[in-house]
């Protein structure tokens, strides 16, 4: 049809898709807030929320506890063994002071340092007892870091016990909360494509058709994309019933439309030829012979052949010669081509102009 427009029309027709699809992606962000937004109707389950509440508090105060312990533990048991490091060092390093001091001694054989020889001893042992006790400090933090380790896995396996018992009824109430969800998102778009199949049907056609598309675009859009990723494991039989529904349903007013318009055309082909023109608006008559088509039953026929002036099919005519300059002419041209005469002095084989209150219509 797009050959019968005047030029500003189709720019115009485009525009009016243009805003059909500005307007389908407004509404289009609009819903997918509103749909993402739906979680927010329930609140956040946690799995702690079907445990027994006092033994769970007594078994989570238990893990922090345990878990406070074993940081202190794992400080202080750093702590001891770095005394314990420098006590060995301290002790490894007097003690290479006095085995040099001795060999000296030994070599000088001097009497008078006999009470030197006891003082070095003895400080050699203070030290040794300084590590002997850093020693024992080390293994008394690993024994509490050991206690608080010990507890704290007794208390992760308390943890988990509760946890596995309550495991079941949280997923339980998960999945009706993910089927309430879905509903609430599925009663929020199934009308929307009802509400679109309703305007297609009804409002295709009409004034606000910009509006209309945009709208039928922005549902289809909706359910079979927005509503997937939110769809439970058995929400996708609700996708596929309502296609299949949807299918049937629109195949079987596609089959019916299709037999109407069969019987209307074998009506208007036993029609006469000026009745089937009045019929004929000017803008779907050019719109068909645009397409190599004749304008009365819409059959493929041979317009560029010059010995063919009737449809061979239903008989309409198609082409006659210009009363003013005998030029050959379409029938349904309101001027000649070749001299500009007006048509309308033949009334039996030219359509009627189209009035304001013709709707026009849409191929």
């Amino acid at each position: 049809m797009s050959k019968a427009l005047r030029l500003p029309e189709k720019w115009f027709r485009r525009g009016l898709w243009l805003v059909a699809l500005v307007f389908a992606w407004f509404l289009v962000g609009l819903g997918s807030l509103v749909v993402g937004d739906l979680p927010q109707v329930e609140s956040v389950q946690r799995i702690e929320d079907f445990m027994p509440p006092e033994r769970a508090a007594q078994v989570k105060l238990q893990r922090q506890t345990s878990e406070q312990l074993r940081d202190q533990a794992a400080s202080a048991l750093e702590q001891a063994e770095l005394k314990y490091r420098a006590a060995r060092k301290s002790y490894a390093a007097a003690r290479e002071a006095f085995d040099n001091w001795v060999a000296t001694r030994s070599a000088t054989q001097r009497a008078d340092q006999d009470e030197e020889l006891l003082a070095r001893t003895r400080a050699l042992d203070q030290l040794k007892e300084a590590e002997r006790r850093a020693g024992v400090a080390v293994e008394a933090q690993q024994q509490q870091q050991l206690d608080a380790q010990q507890a704290l896995a007794r208390a992760e396996a308390d943890w988990q016990q509760l946890n596995d018992g309550a495991r079941e009824k949280w997923q339980a109430a998960q999945r009706a909360q993910e089927l309430r969800v879905f509903l609430y998102r599925l009663a929020l778009t199934l009308p929307l494509l009802l509400v679109a199949g309703w305007l297609f049907a009804k409002k295709r056609r009409s004034n606000a058709w910009p509006f209309v598309w945009g709208f039928i675009f922005f549902a289809l859009f909706a359910f079979f994309v927005e509503l997937v990723p939110y769809l439970p494991d058995y929400g996708g039989y609700v996708r596929y019933i309502v296609g299949i529904v949807l299918t049937v349903v629109l195949g079987r007013a596609a089959i019916q439309a299709f037999n109407r318009y069969l019987e209307k055309q074998k009506r208007q082909e036993a029609m006469p030829d000026a009745q089937r023109r009045v019929e004929l608006s000017y803008d779907t008559a050019l719109s068909r012979l645009a397409k190599g088509v004749c304008p009365g039953c819409e059959r493929v026929v041979d317009l560029k052949d010059p010995g063919i002036d009737f449809c061979p099919h239903c008989g309409i005519g198609l082409f006659d010669r210009c009363g003013n300059c005998a030029t050959r002419k379409s029938t349904f041209s309101r001027f000649c081509h070749a001299c500009g005469t007006p048509a309308a002095a033949m009334p039996a084989s030219a359509p009627l102009p189209p009035s304001a209150s013709d709707p026009q219509v849409r191929d």
